[in-house]
């Protein structure tokens, strides 16, 4: 009888890591819904943003999994993420600016 103890392993060894991986949590923080309201309109005027972030994040390797995933395009996912976190940390926006005015 062959010795299958070496899959037996290596299953137990997948099964604990599929264990261990992150479940999304229920209390994430939400989108604000003006920000949501400037995703969604496609007529919004948009522009490149270009930063160097540090690669052992593996920040495009995830966006372009959570895309796949979502079919939510790249540039929304940025927006919403730093949006989110710029607005907990006290740092909202000014929707009322005028759209022409400069940055």
């Amino acid at each position: 009888m062959p010795d299958h103890s070496l899959y037996a392993h290596r299953l137990r060894e997948i099964a604990g890591a599929l264990d261990a991986e992150f479940q999304p949590i229920s209390d994430a923080p939400t989108a604000h819904p003006d920000t949501l309201d400037v995703i969604r309109n496609r007529h919004t005027k948009r522009r490149q943003l270009n930063y160097a972030v540090p690669d052992v994040l593996q920040l495009q390797r995830r966006i372009r999994r959570y895309n796949a995933d979502t079919d939510t395009p790249h540039g929304d996912i940025v927006a919403l993420a730093l949006d989110t976190w710029l607005r907990a940390n006290g740092y909202p926006p000014d929707l009322t600016r005028p759209k022409d005015e400069a940055p």
